[in-house]
């Protein structure tokens, strides 16, 4: 199965509801705490068995078996929802317990993790420096000069658009500047061809948030410093100027009205993937392959195409959002997971998992590599949908958060989608909002 015609794997929308997962976290550890085995920390690397815990369907039997035969490790997988898996992360670390020894190590946690200090540094076990040139969103899960974890897809946040129906209003279907893409989706709403053509996720979610971050690039900021200190609050600011423009399209007609409570998952599948909207400003990368070009699920197939983002001046770059995996501090075995997340992110891996030399060897649901080299494989073997624009952004991808996501990410997000949502709702002005946000942050970096 290629990626162009493997289903999206669903993990973004769901991510951060960490704070939720904050309530009952105590009375968890006390159950893993009791009737768990206690920490090992061997470093025999032959003939164990190691616990892999993530968010997905294990690679093919057949992959495992030859890993083993390789290295004498056995592997057994448990595949755990994403918000459960974080919440057994947490309760083992906090019980001192064992629980896994490779697991999810998601961008947005890697500066919560890097200072708690809930895993081994990866740099302790393989060479990240070698590898960071094909892996660009490596430089994501870096905390404090120390990789938490080695990415095993490539996420990003893009900008799709359906150049039929801005060729069908004669609309600029490559706009380089956001001020060109704004004019564009005006021209689509004046010309009747669709009556909302921004798709913006406006309920109170993770997507919005992400959506922010995204938007505040493209007007070339960013939201926070490395010591986690607002970059928003003037009107003149990026972040101030793109929540300004987020509210002003949902105000002037060109995002649904519908929208104030549809997710970011909703919009793909029920307006981008049925031509009731132009264009999602941040989508994510492999959507057009994954969504918008299969027939069971999209009105819009070959209609689809991913625009370089807009910028101020020209294309901005793009906002990583990928997942990882690393070794937490209570593994049984950590030399023996070190082998296994090598051998599991390595780039030729990668390219089994992607489907590119038969179904057989591929990752059920596997995004898209995080090895640049595979992705250009991949493209270069036409299994990637608009792979050479995946492969330009993947390589100039860069972090939401410079020195990583604040251990305090979770609360600050909330603040975000909360907030950006009540000034969609006209409950609160952007004004009120941005202030509103950048006192949590302040709050939040003062007591961290």
């Amino acid at each position: 199965m290629t990626s162009s015609t493997r289903p999206t794997r669903r993990r973004s929308w769901a991510r951060l509801r960490t704070a939720q997962l904050a309530v009952g976290l105590t009375a968890l550890a006390t159950v893993a705490a009791c009737g768990s085995d206690d920490p090992g920390g061997s470093d025999k690397t032959t003939d164990v068995t190691i616990t892999v815990a993530l968010n997905s369907e294990p690679p093919p039997q057949a992959s495992l078996d030859a890993f083993e035969r390789e290295t004498g490790i056995t592997v057994k997988w448990v595949n755990i929802d994403w918000d459960s898996l974080q919440t057994k992360i947490s309760a083992a670390a906090t019980a001192n317990t064992y629980f896994a020894d490779a697991t999810d190590v998601d961008w947005s946690r890697v500066g919560q993790l890097g200072r708690l200090g809930w895993f081994y540094p990866m740099d302790d076990y393989l060479d990240t420096d070698a590898m960071a040139a094909d892996m660009p969103q490596l430089a994501s899960f870096t905390s404090d000069g120390h990789v938490v974890g080695i990415p095993y897809d490539a996420s990003f946040m893009v900008t799709t658009i359906n150049s039929d129906l801005y060729k069908k209003a004669g609309a600029d279907a490559n706009p380089a500047t956001m001020q060109a893409y704004t004019d564009g989706l005006k021209k689509i709403k004046d010309a009747g061809v669709v009556k909302y053509p921004l798709n913006i996720p406006f309920a109170a979610a993770e997507g919005l948030s992400t959506y922010w971050y995204e938007a505040t690039e493209a007007f070339g900021g960013t939201i926070l410093d490395e010591s986690g200190a607002p970059q928003f609050t003037s009107p003149d600011s990026a972040g101030y100027r793109a929540a300004q423009w987020m509210i002003d399209a949902m105000t002037s007609g060109l995002v649904p009205p519908g929208n104030i409570n549809v997710a970011d998952s909703q919009g793909q599948q029920t307006l981008m993937a049925k031509g009731q909207v132009a264009s999602t400003f941040s989508d994510y990368s492999g959507t057009v392959g994954s969504l918008y070009n299969i027939p069971e699920s999209s009105t819009v197939v070959d209609q689809v195409t991913y625009l370089a983002t807009p910028g101020t001046d020209g294309p901005a770059a793009n906002l990583s959002n990928p997942d990882g995996i690393g070794i937490p501090k209570q593994a049984k075995y950590p030399d023996a997971a070190a082998k296994f997340i090598e051998w599991f992110t390595d780039a030729k891996q990668q390219v089994d998992f992607a489907g590119v030399n038969g179904p057989e060897k591929a990752l059920p649901a596997y995004a898209m590599p995080s090895h640049l080299s595979a992705v250009e494989e991949m493209t270069a073997k036409g299994d990637l949908v608009g792979g050479e624009v995946l492969a330009a952004m993947l390589k100039t991808s860069k972090p939401v958060f410079e020195g990583g996501a604040p251990a305090w990410y979770p609360k600050f997000s909330n603040a975000v989608y909360t907030n950006l949502h009540a000034a969609a709702t006209g409950e609160m002005s952007v004004a009120d909002a941005i202030a509103a946000i950048a006192d949590t942050a302040d709050q939040l970096a003062n007591e961290s």
